[in-house]
């Protein structure tokens, strides 16, 4: 009985082969076999699709007229829903049944253009060469000084009729020990340099000035008073560091006020660490309050002091802030500012990234401080201007531009972001307004439409898209369904081994930046990553500085050398990721 059944089993399965292979031969010989074409809008509306057509096996579809939505643009039919695939009505033929799917990006800001003026790297083999090739605007770098190459230390910015003045400490170039430099803009894109310090290091190797620490500009009655950090590391100095001020009538020039200073006070237990006096001055009381950074019990703190508006009866009151993230040194370039009913903390922990911390009162007690930003956003300060707020701080960069495993040094190019604040009260880092401005020119992207879709198994694929211009402005959207990581990847000689990457990470909710394919990690910062979610970017670079924003969640500043003039890819990796609504601006 067993044996009848598998026999009887044996002969269906041939039988059921024998009548494919019989169909698929029939098609093939029967140029006569008609299909059936239909149409889809690909998204929820009553308007009428195109009539079905009736197609002879080897024939051509009749191509409909082209459908209108509102608010976005027709970019083909396709054969799959995700517009990957598109057909070709002049050399596409039918051989089966068939779905063409209409695709459809978001209308976009401006029409495409092709400028002939774009900056040839062609020749700039070599990230140095490219570095020096730049003309830095929105993210501002001091004029060289013969062959040197000055940069932007820690800054301390000042609003006051129309005019931005940005005080910051010059490393390298003509600056003596760290003297400060001022620049000045009223747009953010360009900007006026000052030539001569405003503040210098003095020359004598016993003062206590001997470098020039952070500081700040606060205007009590009609003067201008600068508040900054006298720091000599000579072992015959009985304080490392003292608080010191200078003052002026104009906000160009400043002079030192011999004999007034600040000494740490011996609540602290130390003399070493006592550093970046950020003053305010209360109308209320006529009271000048610093902030200061210091360490009491080897644990890094924010103190306060108390003096009067003629610079007198400086009082010590205690420490408003304690370190609760542990491994810090210190808590430098504090900051304290409202906005709405919440006052924030500010301050970059060593060599660290910028954190923030939330109150009701303007010196505490503070909510436990978050991380704001990554590690090459660094030593960020306020500045408010009677509308809108924005942090001031260097872009980090590389002791080398070949560098290919870090990205650490001190100093480096101005940058500007607006501060937004969430319903839950936390701050975000968002583009300048002003970029909308500048990024007009709408280009060419390396694909066909605006939507580009990445899958990728074990091996990471890559699709070029966008192009690696001298300055341009990168926005689109995103959504995907794996768990594997995916985002942009910079192409730097070639070979993708060395590709620089800003990755996104769902399994640690993470965008972090990468080098070597992902081999050496640089910085990163938190976001929520959901498969199905949808997201929006933005991504600004000029030169080897870009910053990337995800709407409403995070910001990462990151340092890009040698990648200009080269593709820059879309990548994935054990992820499906589709791009819509992508498009590139250049100014």
């Amino acid at each position: 009985m067993i044996k009848k059944r598998m026999v009887l089993a044996l002969a269906l399965c041939l039988a059921l082969i024998a009548s494919l292979i019989s169909g698929c031969v029939g098609t093939e010989q029967n140029p006569n076999a008609e299909y059936t074409v239909s149409f889809s809008y690909n998204y929820f509306t009553f308007d009428e699709v195109p009539a079905r057509q009736t197609v002879k096996y080897g024939g051509k579809v009749t191509k409909p007229a082209d459908p209108v939505r509102e608010g976005y643009e027709f970019l083909g039919w396709f054969t799959d829903e995700d517009s990957t695939k598109e057909w070709d009505f002049g050399k596409d033929t039918v051989t089966g049944r068939l779905v063409l799917y209409a695709g459809w990006a978001a209308d976009i800001r401006g029409e495409i253009v092709y400028p002939d003026d774009d900056k040839d790297f062609s020749s700039l083999t070599t990230p140095g060469s490219q570095e020096a090739a730049y003309e830095y605007k929105t993210f501002f770098l001091p004029e060289k000084d013969g062959t040197r190459q000055p940069y932007v230390g820690d800054l301390m910015p000042y609003y006051e009729d129309g005019v931005y003045y940005f005080y910051y400490l010059k490393d390298g170039g003509d600056s003596y020990n760290h003297s400060v430099y001022l620049v000045t803009t009223r747009d953010f894109l360009t900007y006026e340099e000052q030539q001569e310090p405003v503040l210098e290091s003095s020359r004598s190797g016993g003062a206590q000035d001997n470098w020039i620490g952070t500081g700040s500009v606060v205007k009590v009655n009609g003067t201008y008073y600068f508040f900054y950090t006298g720091h000599n590391g000579s072992s015959t100095m009985e304080y490392q560091e003292k608080i010191m001020v200078a003052r002026s009538d104009n906000l160009t020039s400043f002079e030192k006020v011999a004999g007034w200073e600040i000494v740490p006070d011996p609540d602290l237990g130390q003399k070493r660490d006592f550093r970046d006096p950020q003053a305010y001055y209360d109308e209320s009381t006529g009271k000048i309050v610093l902030t200061v950074t210091a360490s009491k019990s080897g644990v890094a703190r924010v103190i306060k002091y108390t003096l009067n508006a003629d610079l007198t009866g400086a009082t010590y009151d205690g420490v408003i802030y304690t370190n609760q993230s542990g491994g810090f040194f210190n808590l430098e370039c504090t900051d304290t500012f409202r906005i709405g009913d919440k006052w924030y903390l500010t301050y970059s922990a060593q060599d660290d990234t910028l954190w923030y911390a939330v109150a009701d009162n303007r010196y505490g007690p503070y909510q436990p401080a978050k991380r704001i930003d990554g590690k090459l956003f660094y030593a960020a300060k306020h500045v408010e201007d009677g509308k809108n707020s924005y942090m001031v701080g260097w872009g980090r960069r590389s002791g080398s531009p070949s560098s290919t495993q870090e990205v650490s040094a001190w100093a480096g190019n101005v940058v500007v972001q607006k501060i937004s604040v969430t319903e839950s009260g936390d701050l975000l880092l968002e583009p300048l307004d002003c970029m909308e401005e500048l990024f007009v020119n709408r280009r060419a992207l390396l694909v066909k439409g605006t939507t580009a879709k990445v899958e990728a198994g074990e091996e990471i694929v890559y699709q070029d898209v966008f192009n690696c211009y001298e300055r341009f402005m990168m926005q689109g959207d995103f959504t995907f369904s794996g768990e594997g990581s995916f985002g942009f990847a910079f192409d730097y000689n070639g070979s993708a081994e060395k590709y620089k990457m800003i990755r996104f990470r769902p399994d640690r909710n993470v965008v972090e930046l990468v080098f070597n394919e992902g081999s050496t990690a640089i910085t990163e910062t938190a976001l929520s990553l959901g498969a199905g979610r949808d997201y929006s970017f933005t991504y600004i670079q000029e030169g080897s500085v870009g910053v990337l924003y995800i709407r409403g969640a995070c910001s990462l500043t990151v340092r890009l050398y040698g990648c200009s003039g080269k593709p820059i890819k879309l990548f994935a990796e054990n992820n499906s990721v589709k791009f819509t609504a992508l498009r590139q601006y250049t100014d």
